[in-house]
């Protein structure tokens, strides 16, 4: 082999061997954040309770504060004192986000499904949601039915979208979507005019509310359209790190923090209006509390 030939074998070698390295890194996320010393949290702007911002780069909610206490314990299996630097995400980049390496753990409002589960992994289940309809108070409208030629919203990327189409479907009504391009652009959609009702999670429609100019002006109406398991979300194939925000998880719980932490953020005052979201608890998810796991949604709908 002469001289040029094995300075290309070498190089290729390396090309090789760099990307796998590069590779193994990214998926072993507390090998990646000791060898950093930062951990990059993915937040909403306007996901309910769940997530949202206070503006000036502050983020806070009942999964911030659940993967505040995930962090506590990355710090511990560290060994050090790590910097939390927040991103913000949409449901459209979340996912790819969390893939690339770019966010190390979503604390939002993330539904957990099997064809995410082919991408993403998700700890145990934090939150069961309702998918549920809101309208303003005086629309008339109380159920999906009645939704026959009017202008529904919906967040571009979420699961909802699958939810009104299927139920479309079902019913034969024919309404059209428009679709905001986070939480608060769907609500901002229905609170204009622009729509006559919003699609969404229950709790996302709840916060916007409760935080709204008036939230008398608007009700939360109709069937349950879908119930859905909402998770924090990890890389795929950490074994380690899911692990560790399990047991975090799994920690609190057992200790009651978790349902107290749900309790701050869902049935008292919160920031920055000191509103209340007032929704406590459903069954649903205590259960999912009592028995803890990471299920995905098509799990919840068998019957």
């Amino acid at each position: 082999m002469n001289r040029h030939l094995i300075s290309w074998a070498a190089a290729s070698a390396c090309a090789v061997l760099f990307p796998l390295t590069a590779s193994a890194q990214a998926t072993d996320t507390l090998a990646k954040v000791k060898a950093s010393g930062v951990i990059t949290m993915g937040v909403r702007d306007s996901s309910g309770a769940l997530s949202y911002t206070l503006g000036d780069g502050k983020y806070v909610g009942y999964h911030v504060d659940i993967c505040q206490r995930i962090v506590a314990n990355v710090e511990k299996a560290v060994g050090k004192k790590v910097e939390v630097k927040y991103q913000s995400v949409t449901s459209q980049n979340r996912i790819p986000l969390v893939q690339n390496g770019t966010v190390d753990i979503e604390c939002g409002s993330t539904t957990n499904n099997a064809t995410r589960q082919k991408d993403v992994a998700f700890a145990v289940t934090t939150y069961v949601e309702e998918v549920r309809i809101a309208v303003k108070a005086d629309s008339g409208i109380t159920s999906i039915a009645q939704l026959d030629k009017k202008n529904v919203a919906t967040t571009t990327g979420t699961t909802s979208v699958q939810t009104l189409r299927k139920n479309e479907r079902a019913t034969g009504v024919d309404f059209k979507e428009v679709y905001g391009k986070d939480h608060s652009d769907s609500f901002l959609l229905l609170e204009s005019g622009r729509a006559d009702a919003f699609v969404m999670d229950g709790q996302i429609l709840a916060g916007n509310i409760a935080t709204s100019k008036t939230p008398t002006d608007f009700r939360i109406v109709g069937e349950v359209l879908s119930v859905e398991p909402i998770a924090i979300m990890l890389r795929k194939d950490d074994p380690a790190f899911k692990k560790l925000a399990d047991d975090t998880i799994r920690e609190l719980q057992k200790s009651g923090e978790l349902a107290k932490l749900y309790d701050r953020w869902f049935l008292f005052p919160i920031p920055p209006k000191n509103t209340r979201v007032g929704l406590p608890a459903s069954e649903t998810t205590k259960a999912a509390w009592a028995n803890l796991n990471d299920k995905p949604m098509e799990d919840y709908t068998k019957k």
